[in-house]
């Protein structure tokens, strides 16, 4: 399934309103690359992300991610590429708002986050980290998570070792990670 060209005009208008409450500087080249992702499965509002890549090389990655209420990066990990790549290794820090992060570990009882109805079954680690802005959190390489906006949203910074997206793992086989715009 593709993200319509209204869409992502909208997402990437009310993207740009996230970035300025988190009074992050956007160039007009970066708000012209906002990559809009809904995973394939064509439902923006609950399952998809709002990223700007800043850089991404052979030994590093800076992004921004705009997470809109509610709305869930889906559960995935980033496993080994070869022998001189284990994986992508990152940190999420809080600009704005609230980001409920879930990996491996024990099960919170009583978690912050709503998944979707009908794809409960695709969400597996629930041992919960909430952050908000200025705390940050670091996830190793091929560790299973996922994470969720607030109720206002969330912006995100991640840095990273090389990011290959294609080369992420979903729990959901429905998952297309890299964004079609009709």
């Amino acid at each position: 399934m593709a993200v319509s060209k209204e869409q992502y005009k909208k997402a990437t208008e009310r993207a740009m309103e996230y970035y300025n409450k988190s009074s992050i500087v956007i160039t007009d080249k970066e708000k012209a690359n906002i990559e809009v992702a809904d995973f394939g499965l064509g439902n923006l509002d609950e399952i998809g992300i709002e990223v700007i890549t800043y850089v991404n090389a052979e030994r590093s990655c800076a992004k921004e991610v705009v997470l809109f209420p509610d709305q869930i990066c889906p559960e995935h990990r980033h496993p080994p590429i070869d022998a001189k790549n284990p994986g992508k290794e990152e940190t999420f820090r809080c600009r704005y708002g609230e980001v409920y992060l879930y990996v491996e570990g024990l099960p919170v009882a009583n978690p912050k986050a709503k998944v979707p109805e009908g794809r409960k079954q695709y969400f597996t680690v629930w041992n919960e980290v909430v952050l908000r802005p200025g705390e940050q959190y670091t996830l190793r390489p091929n560790l299973l998570h996922w994470f969720q906006g607030g109720p206002c949203g969330a912006v995100v910074s991640e840095f990273s070792t090389k990011s290959i997206d294609e080369a992420d793992v979903f729990t959901d086989p429905d998952i297309d990670r890299l964004p079609v715009v009709e």
